[in-house]
């Protein structure tokens, strides 16, 4: 059973508040993991908990924060065994 997923999100994305909206809404959903953003201008992330809060995640992540413009987000749902301390922002 998946109880994770990654995702990459393309737009407008950085400089915007992204990592910390992801990081809002994770906490706020009791999910662990982490976000980070990549040199090729996306944001890239893992997100660990119950499905239902997953998905509830996903959605805000096509949304997005005001500021921001989601073009895309591509997502693979994985099964995950490594323990996160929260959610946190990396680089």
């Amino acid at each position: 059973m998946f109880n994770a997923f990654i995702a990459t999100i393309k737009g407008r994305v950085q400089g915007v508040g992204f990592r910390y909206f992801t990081k809002g809404k994770a906490n706020e959903l009791n999910l662990s993991g982490w976000v980070r953003n990549r040199p090729d201008g996306t944001v890239e992330l893992l997100a660990k908990g119950n499905r239902t809060s997953l998905e509830q995640f996903m959605q805000s992540l096509e949304a997005g924060p005001i500021g921001s413009r989601v073009e895309k987000v591509e997502s693979q749902w994985i099964e995950d065994s490594q323990e996160y301390k929260g959610f946190e922002i990396r680089g």
